[in-house]
């Protein structure tokens, strides 16, 4: 729960008004890896391939999302 001391604290925040070129500058989201945009794929695992898939991930210090994008990079060449 947020509380009421808080809310007044954000409120009294904005009505003091924000720097924009702060808040432009700041950036929003995660970095970017390139010059496209990226695009999100869903895909659906099983309780098993997930598993593999973070014990694969963890084996080589990578994350889940580097792992699968090293797996189709290999896949795909």
């Amino acid at each position: 729960m947020v509380s009421e001391e808080q809310i007044q604290k954000w409120a009294d925040e904005a009505e003091a008004g924000y720097d924009v070129a702060d808040l432009k500058r700041r950036g929003r989201g995660r970095p970017g890896r390139g010059a496209e945009p990226m695009q999100v794929v869903a895909v659906r695992l099983t309780t098993e391939e997930l598993k593999a898939l973070d014990d694969a991930a963890a084996r080589h210090q990578l994350s889940r999302s580097e792992a699968i994008r090293a797996a189709l990079s290999h896949y795909a060449a």
